[in-house]
């Protein structure tokens, strides 16, 4: 047979192969050698997997301190918040013999150790180059460390507050109480500038030891949430002695300003300023609760990051522009204000000592305030999800652990106003929803469960979403010829022969008039963003008047008188704070949705 198909020849009848048949032979015996060389030769073979056999076993050593790490993390988390959890639990009453001094002295050893643990951290990954390798990119933005921050500063003047308040204690009450605010004080110091500077890292070096700090420092936040969670809803929902239902309800506003620095008439503070600091952080309390969830947060996101090998280049960066929406915004304004001035009329009234009939009117404009801001928010976000329907954008495939929590804690906190809500469905269905008071609670409540919904089917589908990609326009190459039509072309002498064509955009810039052009946003664009600025502020407004002493749940006494009060102090206490931190939480969702848009 001839090995020279493509062209005939005579290689077999002359004896004489061609050049072609040659080289086509010699290659054939050159892949026979190979072949009978792999076949000889096991031993390479086997050399060559034995890397992969290391490798294998590299990789389980890995695998189980990994899992050796989680494991120890997660039984320090435990422990620090059960202790805690029995602690707070027992200060909050007071046939039980556990003082808010006892509670604060836990809070302090856990402070120092936590504060220690960040300051060698800090230490180490500074001095050392290659502990900290990758980022995640979208771990701590700049909208959530601004967050923390602001609510930061206001922490740390609640806790200048309360030492100029708790000096005037120090001759008949624990120096515990005084020392407890100096220490958080330096604690809300030393985190803010760990988590502004650090919240991106995967940690490659001390995995172990960074997963028990990283946890150590989330139930160290949590314990603080908690403490003041409890200390406020006690305080707010306690029922006097010797009194009816009508002078509790307004005892309890006023019960928690009493009783929140030491609640003992008998010691007497020595300064003449100790009731407006009282006020002032009252005031403040709020803040300092979001900032613990935002610490909390951040933290979990850093620990789920230890070890993680990020992506540097699916990030996306986004400029926040103001005037990309106009009517959303303004909307939401007049919403945030409407909202303010009823509450402020709302509060003012359940602390005056009037008629039942101004209380039941303030009441009820504070329930119809409530209905037009969930209502429109509900409608807004109708729209918004019209928008997605004709929006091509894909989903989001990456994984991280930021996006995980974001959707983890917005469904999760919605469970409490959920809670909150069915409860009083109930009630007020079970007690014939008799008066335009319990029809507008009853309206309320099934308006806000329509809303929760809504909202979070929005801010999930909105953070999954790729975000939009500018085609930024072609870049126009001007010909130096035609650009000077004045010119005639260039002589034989070969003059203007090194004349490049220079870019319209750069020479625009060479001549000093190189603004950026920024492309105009489509119509579905502007949408969304409007929809997001609107339902922004609508969670502002929603998240100031119940962290700020809005408690119509107890001025309001139907599902009371439903439930009985302390089964109804109980749900309003779990559910509430988790509304408030929905609110909030939603905020910077909704931003995030608004950058993306």
């Amino acid at each position: 047979m001839c090995l020279n198909t493509g062209h005939p020849c005579n290689c077999l009848t002359e004896g004489n192969p061609c050049e072609p048949c040659r080289t086509i032979a010699k290659d054939s015996e050159t892949e026979e050698v190979h072949l009978s060389n792999n076949i000889n030769t096991p031993s390479e073979v086997e050399n060559t997997s034995e890397p992969n056999l290391n490798n294998s076993s590299t990789g389980t050593a890995r695998e189980s301190s990994r899992n050796w790490g989680w494991i120890v993390s997660g039984i320090i988390c435990v422990n620090v918040l059960l202790l805690g959890t029995a602690l707070a639990s027992g200060s909050a009453h007071y046939d039980v013999n556990i003082k808010t001094s006892h509670v604060q002295m836990y809070l302090i050893i856990l402070l120092l150790l936590t504060m220690i643990w960040m300051i060698a951290y800090i230490i180490y990954t500074t001095r050392n180059k290659n502990a900290v390798v990758y980022h995640d990119t979208h771990a701590g933005p700049i909208w959530l460390r601004g967050g923390l921050v602001l609510f930061g500063v206001l922490s740390i003047i609640m806790d200048i507050f309360k030492i100029a308040s708790y000096v005037g204690y120090l001759h008949c009450e624990s120096a515990v109480k005084v020392a407890f605010p100096v220490v958080q004080l330096a604690f809300l110091i030393v985190q803010t500038y760990f988590f502004c500077i650090h919240s991106k890292d995967c940690v490659q070096l001390q995995k172990n030891i960074a997963r028990c700090g990283l946890m150590l420092t989330l139930s160290t936040n949590l314990v603080v949430w908690m403490t003041a969670v409890t200390e406020e809803s006690v305080h707010q929902t306690q029922v006097p002695d010797d009194h009816d239902d009508n002078t509790t309800k307004l005892f309890g506003r006023n019960l928690y300003i009493t009783k929140a620095s030491y609640g003992d008439d008998k010691c007497k503070c020595s300064h003449t300023s100790c009731s407006f600091f009282k006020e002032a952080y009252y005031y403040l309390y709020p803040f300092n609760i979001e900032y613990s969830l935002f610490a909390s947060a951040m933290a979990y996101v850093m620990w789920k990051n230890v070890s993680r090998v990020a992506s540097e280049h699916s990030h996306h960066k986004f400029k926040f522009n103001p005037r990309d929406a106009y009517l959303g915004p303004i909307m939401g304004v007049f919403l945030v204000v409407a909202g303010l001035a009823t509450f402020v009329v709302y509060e003012m009234e359940m602390k005056k000592n009037h008629n039942d009939y101004k209380r039941e009117k303030a009441v009820m404009m504070h329930f119809a305030m409530n209905i037009v801001i969930v209502t429109t928010m509900s409608i807004s976000t109708l729209i918004g999800f019209a928008i997605y329907r004709v929006d091509h954008r894909e989903h989001v495939s990456e994984k991280n652990p930021t996006r995980s929590l974001d959707v983890g804690l917005l469904v999760g906190a919605s469970l409490g106003q959920f809670i909150i809500s069915y409860f009083t469905i109930v009630a007020m269905v079970g007690s014939g929803a008799e008066g335009y008071l319990n029809r507008l609670n009853l309206a309320w409540a099934i308006l806000m469960v329509i809303q929760l919904g809504l909202q979070n089917l929005f801010i999930i589908e909105g953070l999954h979403r790729e975000p939009f990609h500018e085609v930024h326009p072609v870049t126009v190459v001007a010909n130096a010829y035609i650009s000077q039509p004045g010119k005639e072309p260039s002589s034989a002498d070969g003059s203007n022969t090194g004349t490049k064509p220079i870019p319209v955009s750069m020479e625009h810039n060479l001549h000093g008039h190189g603004a950026e052009c920024r492309p105009k946003l489509t119509w579905k664009r502007r949408a969304l963003k409007e929809v997001s600025a609107f339902l922004l502020m609508g969670n502002i407004i929603l998240w100031i008047m119940p962290a700020f002493g809005a408690r119509p749940q107890f001025d309001h006494d139907t599902e009371t008188n439903f439930y009985n009060f302390n089964m109804w102090a109980a749900v309003v206490n779990v559910g509430l704070p988790f509304g408030i931190f929905y609110r909030m939480h939603s905020v910077a969702s909704l931003f995030e949705v608004f950058l993306t848009s």
